[in-house]
């Protein structure tokens, strides 16, 4: 089970990298094993601004529909089109091709809500 230290998570099973005021968020490894084979990434809130727990989007694999929770509040800045033809790298990359937005985060102090990778493994219990 792949769980960078470097970044954070979420009870969701959301992963969130940041740079500045900039999230870049998606699933987790153990989520997509979960869900199995994912073939639709759905995302209709670019350029919506959005409160923490929200839901952001959908991600359809062969045997169910799951919602996305934003784990950050602010504006939903980019979805990577790239999913729309490849979902599948969701699956096969998730950290790297498979990252889903990119938010304007609008209040920094919620990162300190987020989970690091110890936590992730222990609520996962890898």
């Amino acid at each position: 089970m792949n769980i960078p230290s470097e970044l954070k998570y979420t009870k969701d099973h959301e992963w969130v990298s940041i740079e500045g005021d900039i999230a870049t968020i998606g699933i987790t490894d153990f989520a997509q094993s979960e869900l199995g084979d994912i073939v639709y990434v759905e995302v209709e809130t670019v350029d919506e601004t959005l409160e923490a727990e929200e839901i952001f989007g959908t991600v359809e694999a062969v045997k169910t529909v799951s919602d996305l929770f934003l784990p950050l509040s602010g504006e939903i800045i980019e979805f990577n089109e790239g999913l729309e033809d490849e979902p599948e790298n969701v699956n096969t990359d998730p950290y790297g091709k498979g990252w889903m937005i990119k938010l304007k985060c609008s209040d920094l102090s919620q990162v300190a809500t987020l989970m690091s990778a110890d936590d992730y493994k222990a609520l996962i219990g890898a």
